[in-house]
């Protein structure tokens, strides 16, 4: 079962123009619903509750068969995305080097779990198969940035420089 989002839904009124922009142009198109639901998660960045439900009174169809689709697929995010995305590699070479302790090492520093944002918006956290950096085992990856050969003792360093560079923008 999918976990609701604790993140109150903030969509904008620019938002929304959007989102029916992409309905009314999908709107007679057969197998619209997948289209539809790719951009409107590139406008809001994740797929909530009310997002789902414009998207199927847009488009004439159920909200349990756009939440089908939601869930079905693993590309779409019920859940918002922080401003850093950290995603903990779970493959075998990570793994057997350590990563579930560097997961729970960075859910215990945000105080959240993988799949979940933290209320601010400004960390989420989500765990992976493998990114390709096996040699360098165990590793995460925050946004575009890799670090790898980790250790439980090197999250807190890692979090704190983020933290520092969010208050700073």
């Amino acid at each position: 079962m999918t976990k609701a989002s604790t993140i109150p839904f903030s969509g904008t009124p620019d938002q929304e123009k959007a989102l029916m922009d992409v309905i009314s142009k999908y709107k007679d198109v057969p197998g619209a619903l997948l289209p539809v639901l790719q951009e409107a998660q590139g406008i809001y960045g994740y797929l909530p509750i009310e997002v789902q439900q414009m998207v199927a009174d847009g488009l004439g169809v159920s909200l349990s068969e756009v939440y089908g689709v939601a869930t079905f697929y693993s590309q779409f995010s019920l859940t918002p995305k922080g401003k850093y995305k950290i995603s903990v590699c779970l493959g075998t070479a990570c793994y057997v080097k350590g990563a579930d302790k560097i997961l729970e090492e960075i859910e215990k520093r945000l105080g959240i779990k993988s799949g979940e944002c933290t209320p601010d918006g400004m960390f989420s956290i989500d765990s992976c198969r493998c990114v390709g950096a096996c040699g360098l085992a165990p590793v995460v990856m925050i946004n575009e940035d890799v670090y790898g050969k980790l250790e439980p003792k090197d999250v807190a360093g890692i979090i704190d420089k983020y933290i520092q560079e969010g208050g700073n923008q």
